[in-house]
């Protein structure tokens, strides 16, 4: 059985979790502290700390770099879920590029400021810790105080996306493609704390996400 290992709030974490819902396949789940990635470190053989992580059996998955994708196909391809195919493979490289700059860079800092709530109090010394040492002293208070200013950045840069859904179900065609889960996993770490609703005048955004809490792979015509 495949086991994902996770953080319960990390965005990246989210979306293979989704897709795993999606497949319909059995799996199980195993969160780690977030302070403590020594079970990653075991299981890949001292060559990643971070998280998610697959464990297949024997196999272990996991990224090789910040932007490839490289547990998302190992499921695909897995459990044949069309995730990646050929004619949009350069426009889905584009797009996770920016779910996973422009829209993540809002979105966990939206719901970093609400930090305490989720983070158990004897990983939130490291936390804080790691989150200064990459961002700078008392970057969360600063990003509280900015709250506005980066819901509105939020809202501007679904935009596109918008449109998009505008015409259409899922953001590339008629079923969703890796880019869907990917956009998703950014949104539902943005809902994460339940401080937030999606932007109110994106409503085509609002239904796509409804879509996408309940689709299964099972659901898709063939």
């Amino acid at each position: 059985m495949i086991e994902l290992i996770q953080f319960p709030w990390s965005p990246f974490c989210i979306v293979q979790r989704r897709i795993l819902e999606f497949s319909g396949a059995r799996f199980k789940i195993r969160n780690i502290p977030s302070n403590d990635r020594s079970l990653v470190w075991k299981l890949t053989k001292q060559r990643y700390y971070g998280v998610p992580a697959i464990k297949d059996g024997k196999t272990v998955v996991f990224e090789i770099n910040e932007d490839t994708q490289v547990i998302a196909k190992y499921l695909d391809e897995e459990m044949e879920l069309g995730l990646f195919p050929e004619k949009w493979r350069g426009v889905q490289s584009v797009l996770w590029g920016f779910i996973e700059n422009e829209i993540e860079g809002a979105t966990f800092r939206l719901n970093d400021v609400y930090w305490k709530e989720f983070v158990p109090p004897r990983e939130q010394l490291p936390f804080l810790r790691h989150k200064e040492r990459k961002f700078g002293r008392g970057c969360i208070d600063q990003w509280r105080r900015e709250q506005s200013v980066w819901l509105k950045k939020l809202e501007d840069r679904l935009v596109p996306f918008e449109i998009i859904l505008s015409h259409q179900q899922f953001l590339l065609d008629e079923q969703p493609r890796f880019i869907d889960f990917d956009l998703f996993g950014m949104l539902e770490n943005f809902l994460y704390s339940g401080h937030y609703k999606l932007p109110a005048r994106h409503k085509e955004i609002k239904k796509w996400h409804a879509r996408m809490v309940t689709i299964k792979f099972s659901d898709i015509p063939r």
